[in-house]
C-alpha cells in the first residue's frame, strides 16, 4: 500500500467522499468502539473499500485483521483511529508514510484532560503537517452520510433516517443524542460530522465542504466556540447565498466581562459579537436545542413566504389565541384576510365559527371543512403562509384530517406547518404528515417559531446583495495614531465641531471669541472618560466672563474629583443647535474585528442599554437595520414632542465610521459620545479613541 500516489493537498473529500476506509484499532470484542466503528462501516452499505488493522490477526466480519498498516491493499484515503493516546502520533506518521491524507481521530484524552494532553495532540498536529495529513478530531464520533451511504462512527445502530439536514457539531455527545431524539421525531439527516477538540478541522472548513452536498438542503451547527471569526463570516456569507444555515452557539453567558474605558467597549461582549457576525452571514441563530431543529425541519420542508402576515386556522378558540401571541412574538402578524376571503368563510362555516383570522370552525369541524378552509386562505393574497392548529376532532379520526389537509397543502407555494396538539390520539396523523414531509410541532409556540424563521430566511435571500460599496472619503493611507479622534473621523467625511485646547482662562476666552458664542467647554483629560460624571462639561457659555469662571471650575472640579488624572487643560468648542442624540461606535472583537454600535446616546447609555451592534464595515442595509432595532433610532423619524431629524445623516456616519474601524487596525476602541442628529446633518460633538497598546 505504501507505494500508492495519493493526491498530496489539503482536501477534506477523503472525508466525506472517500475512495476507501482503513479502521486501525479494529476490535473483534464487542465493548470496544474498534469493534462499534467496524460494525457500522460494513452496516452501512458503504460500496468502498473496508479494511481493518488490529493488534492480533484473524477475521472480523469475515474480512480479514491486519497486523500493519503497509499491509493493507489499495485504494485506502481514509483512517479511523481507535488506537491509545500516546499510540495516536505513530499511526499518523504511518498514515503519512502509506499515502493517506486524511485520519479521524476517535480515541479522546488529549487535550481535554489537561496540559499532557495537550502535549500530545501537538505531537498529533506535527506528525500530519510533517505528511499533509487533515486530521478530523480528536475525541470525536466521526461522520456519517446517509446517502452515500457511509457511518464511520461507533453509535448504536441503526443509522438515522435519510433526510436534507446535515449537522456539525462540537459536541460528540450531544449529536449522538440528537440522532437519537430524531428517530422519534420522524425526521433525518444527510450528513452529521463530529468536530471534536479541533486540532485540525474545524466548522470553517467542513461548512462549504457540506454545502457541497447535493442532498443537503439545511445546514445545523451546535458550537461552543468559533475558531477564527473573520474567516468563519467569510464562508458562512458564501454558503447561506445558497442553503440556510442555523446555529446554537452556547456558553452564552460570563462570570464576569474585562472592564472597557467605553461604553461600546462596556455593552460589546462576545455574545454581541457572536449575534453580529451571524447576521453579517445570514446565519440564523436558535436559542434552544428544540428550537434549532424545529427551525430546519421547517427549513427543510416548507416554501419561503413573500411576507410576514399569517393566517391561523382552528377548531379550538384558545390555541388559536395562544397562536396569534407567539405569530407576534416572532415578528409575524395576523393577515387582515380580503372581503372575498371572508365571504367564502362565511358561506362555508356554521353562522356561530369565527371567520374573521384567527379562523376558529368550531369543534364539529370535520377534515372536509379543514381542507375547504385551507385553500381558501391559501387563495388569499394578504396570506404569506398558515399555521394550521389540529387538537384531537371530537367528532373524526386526526388521521383523516391530516390526509385532507396533504392534498391541500401539498400543491401550495405557501408555508404550511402544523400544530398537532395531543399524544396517542394524533400519533397516526403525525405518521401520515411525516410521509408527506409536513412538519408538525407540539404546541402553536413552536410552529409560529418555525414560521419565523422561514420568515427570515426569506428576507435575507430578498435583500440587496450586501456589498460594502465604496467609500466616499477614505482616509489615504494616515495612521490613527498620528491624529486627533476628531482629525481622524474628520477624514472620513463624518462632521465634527470646531474645538482647541486652551491651557488658560486667557486662552480660552481668545478661543471662545474667534469660534463665537456660544460656547461649549470641557475638561481635556485622558484619564477623564465620563466628563459629565464629574461635572467637567459646561454648556452655553456666552461671555468672557463666564469662559474665565467657567475654566477656574473646570480646573477645580477634575482637581478635587480626579487628584491623580493628567489634566491637559479644557478644551473650547462651538455650541451645537439642539436635536436629538445618539451614540456611534466601534469596539474591536479579537476574534470577528471590529463590532459597530447604536443607540441611546448622552450619559444613559450604559443604563439603558438601547444598542446594536453589526459587524463592520456596514452597507446601507445593515446601518439601516441597526436603527430599526433601537428606541434611538425608531425615534429619529419624530415622537410625540420631539421633532424628526436626519436619518440619512446618521447611516451615512454609522457607515463611515464602519470603515475606519474596518481599514485601521491600530484602532482598539473609537465612539462619538453624542453623535447630535440635527433636522439636516449630523455632527461629532464628542470623539474618544483607545489606540491598541496604549
Amino acid at each position: 500500500m505504501c507505494g500508492y500516489n495519493h493526491q498530496m493537498d489539503s482536501s477534506l473529500t477523503p472525508f466525506f467522499r472517500p475512495l476507501g476506509v482503513v479502521v486501525i484499532g479494529a476490535s473483534s470484542s464487542p465493548e470496544k468502539l474498534g469493534y462499534g466503528v467496524a460494525r457500522n462501516l460494513i452496516a452501512s452499505g458503504y460500496r468502498g473499500a473496508i479494511h481493518f488493522v488490529s493488534q492480533k490477526s484473524g477475521e472480523l466480519f469475515e474480512r480479514p485483521l491486519y497486523t500493519t498498516l503497509s499491509d493493507v491493499p489499495d485504494p485506502v484515503d481514509l483512517a479511523i483511529l481507535i488506537v491509545p493516546p500516546n499510540a495516536t502520533p505513530s499511526a499518523i506518521e504511518a498514515c503519512g508514510l502509506c499515502g493517506i491524507r486524511a485520519a479521524t481521530i476517535v480515541t479522546g484524552g488529549f487535550r481535554e484532560v489537561g496540559a499532557e494532553g495537550v502535549a500530545l495532540e501537538q505531537r498529533c498536529i506535527e506528525a500530519a503537517r510533517k505528511y499533509g495529513i487533515r486530521l478530523l478530531g480528536p475525541n470525536c464520533i466521526g461522520t456519517l452520510d446517509t446517502h452515500l451511504p457511509l457511518d464511520t462512527t461507533f453509535l448504536q445502530p441503526p443509522m438515522p433516517a435519510q433526510g436534507g439536514i446535515s449537522f456539525i457539531s462540537h459536541s460528540g455527545a450531544f449529536a449522538a443524542a440528537i440522532i437519537d431524539w430524531a428517530r422519534e421525531q420522524g425526521f433525518g439527516f444527510s450528513q452529521i460530522v463530529s468536530l471534536g477538540n479541533q486540532a485540525d478541522v474545524n466548522e470553517t472548513d467542513v461548512l462549504p465542504e457540506v454545502a457541497k452536498d447535493e442532498h443537503t438542503r439545511v445546514i445545523v451547527l451546535y458550537l461552543e466556540s468559533v475558531s477564527n471569526g473573520k474567516k468563519f463570516v467569510q464562508a458562512a456569507s458564501e454558503v447561506t447565498k445558497h442553503k440556510p444555515v442555523i446555529a446554537l452557539k452556547v456558553g452564552r453567558f460570563e462570570s464576569g466581562q474585562k472592564a472597557a474605558a467605553s461604553h461600546t467597549g462596556a455593552l460589546a461582549g462576545s455574545e454581541a459579537a457572536f449575534d453580529a457576525a451571524f447576521s453579517k452571514a445570514g446565519v440564523l441563530r436558535a436559542d434552544t436545542a428544540e428550537q434549532l431543529f424545529d427551525w430546519a425541519r421547517a427549513l427543510e420542508d416548507c416554501p419561503l413566504p413573500r411576507g410576514r402576515g399569517i393566517a391561523i386556522l382552528t377548531n379550538a378558540g384558545g390555541p388559536g389565541v395562544i397562536a396569534a401571541d407567539s405569530l407576534e412574538m416572532n415578528g409575524l402578524f395576523l393577515s387582515q384576510l380580503t372581503e372575498s376571503t371572508l365571504r367564502e368563510l362565511t358561506t362555508y362555516l356554521p353562522s356561530s365559527a369565527s371567520v374573521h383570522n384567527p379562523v376558529d370552525m368550531l369543534a364539529s369541524a370535520s377534515p372536509e371543512a379543514y381542507a375547504t378552509c385551507l385553500k381558501f386562505l391559501l387563495q388569499d393574497e394578504h396570506v404569506n403562509g398558515v399555521l394550521v392548529i389540529l387538537p384531537p376532532p371530537p367528532m373524526f379520526k386526526t388521521e383523516d384530517v391530516a390526509e385532507k389537509i396533504i392534498e391541500v397543502s401539498s400543491n401550495s407555494d405557501k408555508p404550511v406547518v402544523i400544530a398537532l396538539m395531543g399524544s396517542t390520539l394524533v400519533e397516526e396523523a403525525r405518521k401520515t404528515f411525516q410521509r408527506s414531509q409536513i412538519p408538525t410541532y407540539p404546541f402553536p409556540e413552536r410552529a409560529a417559531s418555525a414560521l419565523g424563521a422561514l420568515a427570515k430566511r426569506a428576507e435575507f435571500l430578498a435583500t440587496e446583495a450586501r456589498s460594502t460599496g465604496e467609500l466616499k472619503n477614505p482616509s489615504h493611507g494616515n495612521s490613527a495614531v498620528d491624529l486627533l479622534p476628531e482629525e481622524l473621523v474628520a477624514t472620513y467625511g463624518i462632521q465634527t465641531t470646531s474645538i482647541k485646547l486652551t491651557r488658560n482662562e486667557n486662552e480660552a476666552v481668545a478661543i471662545a471669541i474667534e469660534l463665537g458664542f456660544p460656547v461649549v467647554m470641557k475638561i481635556a483629560s485622558p484619564d477623564i472618560f465620563h466628563k459629565s460624571d464629574i461635572g467637567g462639561v459646561l454648556l452655553n457659555i456666552k461671555t468672557e466672563e463666564e469662559v474665565q469662571n467657567g475654566y477656574a471650575l473646570l480646573m477645580e472640579r477634575a482637581n478635587k474629583s480626579m487628584p491623580n488624572a493628567k489634566i491637559e487643560g479644557v478644551h473650547v468648542q462651538c455650541q451645537i443647535p439642539e436635536g436629538q442624540e445618539v451614540i456611534i461606535g466601534a469596539v474591536r472583537d479579537p476574534s470577528f474585528g471590529p463590532l459597530i454600535m447604536f443607540g441611546s446616546g448622552g450619559i444613559e447609555v450604559e443604563g439603558l442599554k438601547d444598542v446594536a451592534f453589526a459587524l463592520a464595515p456596514l452597507n446601507q442595509a445593515e446601518a439601516q437595520e441597526m436603527i430599526r432595532k433601537t428606541w434611538a433610532g425608531r425615534k429619529l423619524k419624530g415622537f410625540r414632542s420631539i421633532n424628526p431629524v436626519d436619518e440619512e445623516a446618521v447611516i451615512d456616519a454609522l457607515i463611515k465610521l464602519s470603515f475606519l474601524a474596518y481599514e485601521h487596525p491600530e484602532v482598539a476602541e473609537i465612539e462619538i459620545n453624542p453623535l447630535r442628529v440635527l433636522q439636516k446633518g449630523a455632527v461629532a460633538v464628542d470623539v474618544r479613541m483607545k489606540i491598541i497598546g496604549e
